[in-house]
């Protein structure tokens, strides 16, 4: 077998992939847990809603900045050991998020902090996956994982500040972070690619598989960062916004991994042109002012759309480039990212601007339908 497809493909390690599971689900609580409790963190830092959107931007600078330095380290340093690092990044910067004289400066440089943590998390644990033998369906329970981590943070974390208030967000981030270090530590020692001597800089090929990715999981995290204030400026109660924003994320749980069976038989691009139909679809029904159920309708149906790609946009990305698959995965989710990191700022800045937010969702859907173009060149 070739050297370079040998090191795609890790020996049989169950207990890898289930620990890589944990670290992707347990980091990516920080990607939507802020946007989750946006008022009550405006409140306490006694700033509006457009710098609390900071606080995500801040987290996805280092999120994205991360991403090549963290699937070069994975392949040659191992993926566990990134795991740990990222882990150790999350927990820090949350801790340092709940101390009672931190200012909004402070705060900043905090999830600037946690950035580096699930950012190169999200790497390390993808790439742990591919080191522990997992195939597109293990790929894509990963990605289910990832999902259940920012679903669940929208969907609890609004119900918890009735009791532990703005600080719910964080101590919660930082328990998880602890969990996330453990199920790292003992995972199997993951496999280095020796001979990956190159950085993925850019790749046309790749390109347009990255754009996929921006439309898919970018969109979605943009989404689900304003979802809940949306809600609740149409007089939706905070739990019940929760509730229908975390489907946003949370719907895609199950159809990550039946995304990486499907996406085993040759249905590739069909599959991710009907996902990004729904996605349109989704955020178009959150951005018309309509009652509560369409709205859950239209999370529901941004969230279940939005999972089914993730397989098939990884498996691409590892199969274009063998020789490093850790950078390669880096390379698509940087596109992703970025998206997060332009998108959620300027959705914040909607909430400024007629239809409390509604413009940031027709935008939403208008790129998703846009990113058809990308899948014209992509090579799934």
């Amino acid at each position: 077998m070739p050297a370079a497809a040998d090191a795609s493909r890790g020996s049989r390690e169950p207990r890898s992939v289930f620990a890589a599971l944990v670290v992707g689900g347990c980091l990516t609580w920080n990607i939507t847990n802020v946007g989750a409790i946006a008022d009550p963190l405006a409140a306490h830092y006694g700033v509006s809603l457009a710098p609390i959107g900071l606080l995500t931007t801040a987290l996805f600078v280092t999120h994205f900045l991360v991403q090549l330095p963290a699937g070069r380290a994975a392949d040659r340093f191992g993926s566990r050991s990134v795991a740990l690092v990222a882990s150790a990044c999350a927990l820090v910067g949350n801790g340092l998020l709940l101390l009672d004289d931190a200012g909004f400066a402070l705060a900043l440089a905090a999830r600037a902090l946690v950035g580096i943590g699930s950012g190169a998390g999200f790497v390390a644990g993808l790439d742990l996956v591919r080191a522990g033998g997992g195939g597109p369906v293990a790929q894509g329970l990963y990605g289910g994982a990832t999902m259940a981590g920012g679903g669940l943070a929208l969907m609890i974390v609004p119900s918890l500040t009735d009791t532990s208030g703005w600080r719910a967000a964080f101590w919660t981030a930082a328990l998880l972070a602890l969990l996330a270090g453990a199920s790292a530590a003992w995972a199997g020692a993951s496999q280095r690619v020796a001979h990956a001597k190159t950085w993925i800089l850019w790749d046309r090929a790749l390109a347009p598989v990255g754009a996929l990715q921006a439309a898919s999981f970018g969109l979605a995290v943009v989404a689900g960062n304003w979802a809940v204030p949306l809600l609740e400026r149409r007089d939706v109660a905070s739990s019940a916004a929760g509730l229908a924003s975390g489907l946003i994320l949370f719907a895609g749980i199950a159809t990550r991994p039946v995304g990486g069976v499907l996406a085993t038989h040759a249905r590739s691009r069909a599959l991710v042109g009907t996902s990004l139909v729904g996605i349109a679809v989704g955020a178009g029904l959150l951005a018309v002012d309509a009652p509560y159920a369409v709205a859950a309708l239209g999370s529901f149906l941004l969230g279940v759309s939005t999972g089914f790609p993730f397989a098939a946009i990884f498996a691409a990305a590892q199969r274009a480039r063998p020789e490093t698959p850790g950078a390669a995965i880096a390379f698509v989710n940087s596109f992703g990212v970025l998206t997060i990191l332009v998108g959620t700022p300027l959705a914040g800045l909607a909430f400024d601007l007629p239809g409390e937010g509604a413009l940031a969702f027709a935008c939403i859907a208008a790129l998703a339908a846009a990113s058809l173009l990308a899948l014209r060149r992509a090579p799934l």
